[in-house]
């Protein structure tokens, strides 16, 4: 199951706070800079030499591949390249608003996808779809949900408590448990609902970036999840205390913590809320080759989305004070739990979070099964119907939720 390498440019330095992080060290360094925008593989017009021994442009004013780069900037906003289409909708499905508990009482708000070709009386296959981390269930969940009902399944997506349309304040928080058993509470909506004929023995999850990690979390401990899938899955627990590629030390992981609990006592005190992480609002020069990719989805017309529970400039960031509970998230650990339900891995062969994938593909038992999109990075798998293997997913959860 060995991708091809993952090629970064030195000039691509990520400089974003800890979810951002790449270390570069382990990267040889190319004698020329391509500037590689994974959503739409633009490269750079004119080649730029370079010393790779301190990095200094050659042949070249530094001012000229400044411009090159917002140039760069500006056509990848514009991108809808591999057929983007987050806000599908299609003819062949009816969408229906719902709310369900949580074992907790709390609601879960989540949208109902359902064939119009259902027979009643079938007892139809139906997954849970979970959104990416700091998005909601109309960014990149709904086009998924749709798509597999497309192919004959009830669907749910739904948002994560805190976020969207559930339940849960502040807004924003981070808790992975809960989290974890808004999949569960939805498996409950769906095996009590008479008039959407699922069969309750075959259910099965579907985690998109961290809804990857808190749907393995759930079926860990919920075998009614008969079958678990994920797409550019982030490891929300791994990447907040190392950062990628391993590249944040203790020091670094005590700071944020330290920052975190600072932060608790201010909102103690009654103090204002703040918030960490997410997607920036505007890029510059130096802005990291991972915020761009983000940028270009959640901060355009391609995939932005604000809930009536938040503002513009809150979405995509999680609470200071609760991101660092993270850090006491493990959702790899006794993966080998979920055997013999079968797991899907489907991550873009050029994705920085593939080793999120690459990692649980090597701890999960038989049977399991780990999909390279060649071509692919992280966010393309959001919404890039092109690239997405949809055909892959229809035939796993055909053949597993039987």
């Amino acid at each position: 199951m060995t991708a091809p390498p993952l090629v970064l440019s030195p000039m691509l330095r990520c400089t974003s706070p800890i979810s951002h992080l790449i270390n570069y060290k382990s990267i040889d360094k190319p004698s020329l800079v391509v500037l590689h925008i994974k959503q739409f593989h633009f490269l750079l017009a004119q080649t730029l030499a370079v010393d790779s021994s301190n990095m200094k442009l050659v042949g070249g004013s530094v001012a000229a591949f400044g411009m090159a780069i917002a140039h760069s900037m500006s056509a990848m906003a514009q991108n809808m390249s591999y057929g983007a289409d987050n806000f599908y909708r299609s003819g062949n499905v009816t969408v229906q608003k719902i709310n369900f508990p949580s074992q907790y009482h709390t609601i879960i708000a989540g949208n109902l996808f359902t064939p119009n070709s259902l027979n009643p009386s079938a007892f139809a296959p139906a997954i849970v779809v979970g959104h990416p981390m700091g998005a909601v269930k109309e960014q990149s969940a709904n086009l998924y949900a749709t798509k597999l009902a497309e192919q004959g399944f009830v669907t749910v997506s739904l948002d994560m408590p805190f976020w969207g349309g559930s339940q849960g304040r502040p807004r924003n928080v981070v808790s992975a448990e809960l989290y974890a058993e808004a999949f569960s509470a939805a498996v409950d909506y769906l095996g009590v609902q008479n008039f959407t004929s699922v069969n309750r023995e075959r259910i099965g999850g579907l985690g998109i970036c961290g809804s990857g990690s808190f749907m393995i979390s759930a079926a860990k401990i919920d075998p009614r999840i008969k079958a678990i899938a994920t797409s550019s899955m982030y490891n929300m627990g791994a990447v907040n205390r190392d950062g990628l590629q391993k590249s944040q030390g203790l020091p670094a992981r005590k700071e944020v913590i330290a920052a975190a609990a600072q932060q608790r006592w201010i909102e103690a005190d009654g103090g204002r809320i703040e918030y960490t992480g997410g997607t920036p609002h505007r890029l510059t020069a130096n802005s990291s080759a991972v915020d761009r990719e983000f940028y270009d989805y959640y901060r355009t017309s391609r995939g932005e989305f604000t809930p009536r529970s938040t503002t513009s400039n809150l979405t995509t960031h999680p609470t200071l004070s609760t991101n660092t509970k993270f850090m006491n998230f493990y959702p790899f650990n006794d993966i080998e739990t979920i055997s013999p339900r079968p797991m899907l891995f489907i991550t873009g062969d050029q994705a920085h979070s593939r080793e999120f994938s690459e990692d649980a593909y090597a701890r999960a038992s038989e049977p399991k099964e780990l999909v390279w999109v060649p071509g692919a990075g992280h966010v393309d798998l959001y919404d890039r119907v092109d690239l997405i293997p949809f055909a892959k997913l229809t035939h796993f959860f055909q053949t597993n939720l039987v």
